[in-house]
């Protein structure tokens, strides 16, 4: 049965207490586990404290720059066309990008071992702020994959 005629309707999300930004909430979504927003919140306010002090700037501009510098502007889908499966470039959409630079962020906090989460958010934080890290590396590598496949760039509008 057809399901065109059908709106999804996006659940609209509130801001986060303390610094009232909606993309602060979202990250504090993304690492909540087992519903417990209370840790969650905990982790990512004292790792923006951490990166703040560290770095001397507002916690809001290092999300941003942070966001900014791990976004990926292309990234590879996979198409199947004519019986082969052909990985194509295509642009990312800006909240895409903002969602995918959060997952690695924290898959990159989480990948590292023997630090509390906080602390390990912070420098995950910290690194992609100066352009280095785990999760800048999978940005790179996310450029790489477009840019070899580029000459199937053709069929992205199939």
């Amino acid at each position: 049965m057809p399901r065109g005629h059908l709106k999804i309707r996006k659940q609209t999300l509130q801001p986060d207490a303390k610094y009232g930004s909606l993309v602060v909430a979202k990250l504090i979504n993304y690492i909540m586990k087992n519903g417990k927003k209370t840790i969650a919140e905990r982790i990512v306010y004292s790792a923006f404290d951490q990166a703040a002090e560290t770095l001397k700037a507002e916690p809001l501009d290092i999300l941003d720059t942070v966001l900014k510098n791990v976004g990926p502007i292309v990234e590879v889908k996979s198409k199947r066309i004519g019986g082969a499966n052909y990985q194509v470039p295509m642009e990312v959409t800006r909240e895409r990008k903002n969602t995918l630079a959060m997952r690695w962020v924290i898959a990159a906090a989480q990948g590292s071992k023997g630090k509390p989460m906080a602390q390990k958010l912070a420098i995950e934080m910290i690194g992609a702020y100066n352009n280095e890290g785990s999760a800048i590396k999978k940005k790179d590598e996310t450029h790489r994959m477009a840019e070899a496949n580029k000459a199937f760039a053709h069929f992205a509008r199939f």
